[in-house]
Parts: C-alpha cells; sequence; structure tokens
C-alpha cells in the first residue's frame, strides 16, 4: 500500500513503497479476464442493471417539465469514447464498468449510481466540449501542469509544479476572483480529458495516468489552494474513478504532511492508498521504480532534457551499481581520433564523487582531467573531441553507507577539429 502514515524517516518511506508495489501486482491482475467469482457477479450484475436502465431510459431523473429524451440518443451514451450500452460488446465498456465497481469495492447499487452521476456532472459541466475551449495565457504559459513522457507501462505522466504560485501576481490572477477560480477548474479538467484521450479502453490497453506533484517552491496552504485542491481532488476520485493510479509527491517539505492528515479526510480509503512521497532526496529513487530514467525529466533526477534532440531511443541508456565505499567506472574507448563522445550521466540519490577524465593509449601523451565534482548532486551531460585514440574514464566514488544506481549513455559522432572549420579559405 502507499503512505498513509505520517513518520518521513528514509526507513519508514522506503517501507511503505515495497508495499504499494505488491498492491500494484495484485491490480493487475484484476484487470485480466479472469475475475475472482464473486467480482465477476458483481459485474454482471452492474451490466444487467445498466443495461436496464439505458433500455427503458431510466439512466437519468426527469421531472414533468422535463422533455423525454430520445430513446436513440440515449442508446448510443458513451464514456470516455466507449458505448456503455453493454448488449452492443464493445471491447471496452467491461473495462469502463470495472473502474466504478473497483471505486465502491464492488457494491453495484453504489458503482451504478456513481456512473449515473458522473454522467449528469459531463451534462452539467459540459465536459464534452471542453477540449475546444481557450483559457487565458497565463494558465497555459506558467507551466503549472504538463504531460511529459510515459512510465514503463505506457502510463501518461502528468507533472504539476505549485512553486509558480511564488509569483503573488500570478496566483492572484489565478485565484483572485471566483470566476477565476472556476476557469483555473476547467482547465484542469480539459487537462483530465487531454489525459484520457491518450488511453486505450481495451484489453492489455494503457487505461491510467501518473499524477505527478512538485512541492518544491510551494508557497504553502493558502485558503485559495486549500479549497481549489480538495475540490479538484474530490471531482477526480468521483467523476474520474480510477484513471489515476498513482499520485506521487516529490520535494515534500515537513508542514505537508501535517496537511496531508487533513487533506486526506475527502478521500475514500482506496484513493488514500494512492499516494506516494518522496523527500528531495529520495525523488529520483521513487521515480526510477516505475520510469525509465530517460523519460524523467534532469530536476527530478533523470535524463531527459526539454527540447533535446542529441540522444535518440537508439541509444540505449545504461545501468551500473555502485556498492558502499566502492569506486566504480564507466569506460567508453575510442579507438579512432577525429569524434566528440557526449555522454549523460545521473546518480539515484546522488551525494557521490563524481570525475571524468581521458586516457590516451599512447603512454608519452598526458592525462586530461575533463570535469570534477567533490559532490555530485543533479544529472550531467559533457563531450570531449579525441584527438588521439584512448579512453574517457567515468568514475563514481560513493563515500556513503547505501549503494548507488548510476544511468548513463553515451554516442560518438564524427567531428571536425575547431582549427579545420576556423582556417580562412585558400
Amino acid at each position: 500500500m502507499a503512505m498513509v502514515g505520517y513518520d518521513i524517516r528514509d526507513s519508514s518511506i522506503e517501507y511503505e513503497e515495497e508495499e504499494e508495489e505488491e498492491e500494484e501486482e495484485e491490480e493487475e491482475e484484476e484487470v485480466g479476464t479472469e475475475l475472482k467469482p464473486h467480482k465477476k457477479k458483481a459485474m454482471l450484475e452492474f451490466r444487467c442493471k445498466l443495461q436496464d436502465a439505458i433500455m427503458d431510459n431510466n439512466l437519468f431523473p426527469r421531472s414533468k417539465n422535463d422533455q423525454e429524451l430520445e430513446i436513440r440518443s440515449i442508446l448510443d451514451i458513451s464514456l470516455w469514447g466507449v458505448p456503455l450500452l453493454p448488449s452492443e460488446g464493445h471491447e471496452g465498456t467491461d473495462i469502463i464498468l470495472l473502474k466504478f465497481l473497483r471505486a465502491k469495492d464492488f457494491k453495484v447499487s453504489e458503482a451504478f449510481e456513481m456512473l449515473r452521476k458522473t454522467l449528469i456532472w459531463r451534462k452539467e459541466f459540459t465536459v464534452d466540449g471542453i477540449l475546444e475551449e481557450k483559457f487565458d495565457s497565463h494558465l497555459e504559459e506558467s507551466h503549472m501542469s504538463y504531460f511529459c513522457d510515459t512510465d514503463r507501462d505506457g502510463r501518461p505522466l502528468l507533472y504539476n509544479y505549485f512553486g509558480v504560485l511564488k509569483d503573488k501576481e500570478l496566483s492572484k490572477k489565478i485565484f483572485g476572483a471566483e470566476a477565476r477560480i472556476e476557469e483555473f477548474m476547467r482547465w484542469r479538467i480539459q487537462l483530465m480529458e487531454r489525459a484520457v484521450q491518450q488511453l486505450r479502453f481495451k484489453p492489455g490497453g494503457v487505461d491510467s495516468i501518473i499524477n505527478i506533484v512538485d512541492m518544491k517552491g510551494s508557497p504553502g496552504t493558502t485558503k485559495e489552494l486549500r479549497m481549489v485542491c480538495n475540490k479538484l481532488l474530490w471531482m477526480l476520485q468521483d467523476y474520474y474513478p480510477e484513471i489515476v493510479r498513482r499520485y506521487v509527491f516529490v520535494n515534500v517539505p515537513l508542514w505537508f504532511y501535517a496537511y496531508h492528515t487533513l487533506f486526506c479526510k475527502i478521500l475514500d480509503p482506496r484513493n488514500r492508498k494512492k499516494f506516494i512521497f518522496a523527500r528531495k532526496t529520495r525523488v529520483a529513487k521513487t521515480l526510477t521504480k516505475s520510469t525509465a530514467p530517460e523519460h524523467i525529466p534532469v530536476q527530478y533526477g533523470g535524463l531527459r532534457r526539454e527540447n533535446d534532440d542529441e540522444f535518440s531511443p537508439e541509444n540505449e541508456v545504461l545501468e551500473m551499481i555502485v556498492k558502499p565505499g566502492a569506486i566504480e567506472s564507466i569506460q567508453i574507448p575510442v579507438n579512432e581520433p577525429g569524434v566528440t563522445v557526449v555522454w549523460d550521466v545521473t546518480v539515484v540519490g546522488g551525494d557521490v564523487a563524481y570525475r571524468e577524465e581521458f586516457l590516451p593509449h599512447d603512454e608519452g601523451s598526458y592525462k586530461i582531467l575533463i570535469h570534477q565534482d567533490k559532490k555530485m548532486e543533479a544529472s550531467i551531460r559533457n563531450s570531449f573531441y579525441i584527438n588521439e585514440p584512448g579512453l574517457v574514464l567515468l568514475t563514481v566514488d560513493n563515500g556513503g553507507f547505501k549503494k548507488k544506481r548510476v544511468f548513463y549513455r553515451f554516442k560518438l559522432k564524427p567531428t571536425l577539429p575547431m582549427y579545420i572549420l576556423l582556417r580562412p579559405n585558400m
């Protein structure tokens, strides 16, 4: 299970992260074609209940003054692009229904009511047309929320950075009036609808996202921020069940743990288990458990750089383990001169000594120190032009008491030396 206690010692967090991984494996089994007998019975009952409600035009409550809904529009009703009428036999219908059943612990009546309220809310909130809406530029330009790659299972990663709210002028633009708060909520729901568009509701398809919340530089829990977060989380819980697989909070300050004890009261027990917390020293370790380092931004200890095409998927990311008190090196041999070596290196958890050097094969040549850090705390990219055969050596000195995982990649590209490029034309 995810973190539900509030002991912020590293050992406690690590223990709870391991439990969370075990629970994920159990949930994956439920996605398969065979459910346990009582869950299979609940699914059949849910299908029948929904089928009858649609066929009898009783899915939505109507007063005498309401105009009768056309039976054809009811039969065509869908959610997230998936038809809901079970008898149509769409491959995604049961996957959608299973999300509502899980959210209500396979209690059919409660799952049905949750689905009905979701459809009513979408109509009242005009969600179906929200993707075409345009919002004030400060929301888009704030980079408060954005999608960035996927985890190892293909789930979209939605990053949220609350540090931008330290800008009081921007915060006032977003939360300064009730109308602006409503616009912010619609913008956030638009993000969820964009997330849903990336999902595939079919057997074996990716049907959930990972929500990553960066608390670095957050201004704290202002009244407006608390209200918006509570309302948003309540909407995601009630109207997007099981669409968010995990909430990963990174760079978590101490004050947030106390706030979370109050914040989680609006959540049901199942959703509380989806919360994972990581302090600054554990951000990379937490994220790399489920996401490849090349898909994690460099500010979180990964290798991904914005607007960067230096490396391609063909440039394999390798891993090296450095034991406590040990020194390990990455060797990049270069047998032909006239190339530039480019490399990326990140150490999960940092806090190691790091050195880059070039060792020529010719014993008469000098060793060249390229770069040296007494304490490596961030991802590093560097390059070096090779004018004679030799070896680029990247050394990690782990003086700590815990093993370190090192991720790296490199490539060689032919390069003309600068003296040729700068030589005047004859």
